[in-house]
């Protein structure tokens, strides 16, 4: 995986596409052995790329297939292969009717991106103006070049990539996976559960642990010779960890449990966020069909809208401060006093860097829920605003997840 473009080694800027490739490329069976992000260089590029050819039978390129002059990945591409760039006719009437149906005149400068190195395949884009390209080196080993813009890239991968790798002679046999998303718990305490159950160094299968704000992810994995391991040994991680597993699917968060069991209920769910600023909202929403369990949320970042759209008596922010159990308590029944839902979560704290106090310091979080299963809970979360933000988010849909839990167990 080669990811290209000056602006990803800058720290504020993320390279999207290569999680999401090689998410993909486990689901077909295709370990992933090397990972480099690389600058708007021709030298470098070139250099990177013949080196992953050596070394592997399939290589993947993102970004710097655009038309100006920093987009040089054709041009590495085309004498890492030793074959000349030529316009390809098809690719090149694409292009001018994209930007005939959109209404634009066409600058010349993207007559650039018709070129494809001699003998290889131009990969239609059907979410922008720049083709992909399919090339073999000498070895017979696939150098793949997508778009960097990730729906461009993603759609690319999934109409003109995908099947062609699913065809592929081999393809499928290098690695199995299963996958456990937990919530609730802590890295260190997951692993101190399943300690006994961690697959030895040398044995069949292997077990990595991957955290992210407030989720963790477990992966088993073995080769291709042992089919059934991975899901032997999930099933028994998932019956050690019990109800904190709350999928597992790869690309599922809490919220899109927390939305099966309210729409199983035919329940919804209010929001009342003040630190957080709609963020649970906003992971909400992002779940296809969210609407038949969300309709409403509330983001009261000052006391006044906490009054005044909540209902939370000024007595008790006065008595116990905004960052309280009696406050978060309060905005959740005004929540789901206000929009009549079953449920409604609250979440009020401090996230940082200033108004923290020796009793109330920065991280400190109160979050409730209030429904048929009432529930809160009080967090010190680590690190800075970004995070405390983040980690109040996935804590307080997993804080829902286990009230529904609750209220749909036996007696």
């Amino acid at each position: 995986m080669i990811a290209v473009g000056s602006e990803l080694l800058r720290p504020d800027r993320v390279d999207r596409n290569t999680p999401w490739l090689k998410e993909r490329l486990l689901e077909l069976g295709i370990p992933v052995v090397l990972q480099v992000v690389v600058p708007d260089d021709d030298d470098v590029m070139e250099e990177a790329m013949a080196a992953a050819l050596r070394r592997c039978r399939f290589v993947f390129v993102t970004g710097g297939l655009g038309p100006t002059s920093d987009d040089r990945t054709r041009f590495a591409a085309a004498r890492v292969l030793r074959r000349p760039l030529e316009e390809d006719a098809a690719a090149w009437a694409v292009i001018t009717a994209r930007f005939r149906r959109r209404g634009f005149r066409m600058p010349k400068l993207n007559r650039v991106q018709a070129l494809i190195p001699e003998g290889a395949e131009a990969l239609p884009n059907r979410a922008g103006t720049a083709p992909g390209i399919l090339g073999t080196s000498k070895t017979g080993h696939r150098l793949v070049l997508l778009p960097g813009p990730p729906a461009e890239m993603q759609a690319m991968f999934q109409a003109e990539v995908a099947p062609r790798l699913e065809g592929a002679s081999g393809v499928g046999d290098g690695v199995r996976t299963a996958v456990l998303r937990i919530g609730g718990l802590p890295e260190s305490v997951i692993q101190e559960r399943i300690s006994d159950l961690v697959p030895a160094p040398g044995a069949a299968a292997s077990l990595s642990i991957l955290p992210s704000a407030g989720e963790v992810e477990l992966r088993v994995a073995a080769p291709g010779a042992h089919p059934t391991e991975p899901q032997r040994t999930a099933d028994r991680l998932a019956a050690r960890l019990g109800d904190a597993v709350f999928t597992r699917t790869a690309r599922e968060g809490i919220e899109h449990a927390v939305g099966r069991l309210l729409a199983a209920r035919g329940e919804r769910v209010a929001l009342a966020e003040s630190l957080t600023g709609g963020m649970i909202g906003a992971r909400i929403t992002r779940v296809p069909g969210s609407s038949r369990w969300f309709d409403v949320g509330f983001v009261t970042y000052a006391n006044s809208a906490k009054e005044d759209l909540l209902d939370v008596p000024p007595a008790v922010l006065r008595a116990h401060g905004a960052v309280s159990r009696e406050t978060a308590e309060a905005m959740a029944r005004g929540a789901r006093r206000r929009s009549g839902n079953a449920w409604s979560v609250a979440v009020t704290g401090i996230a940082g860097p200033g108004g923290g106090t020796p009793t109330k310091r920065v991280g400190l979080v109160w979050i409730a829920v209030v429904g048929p299963r009432s529930r809160a809970a009080c967090y010190e979360f680590p690190g800075d605003r970004r995070l405390v933000r983040r980690l109040s988010a996935t804590w307080a849909l997993d804080l829902l997840r286990r009230a529904l839990l609750e209220a749909n167990a036996p007696g």
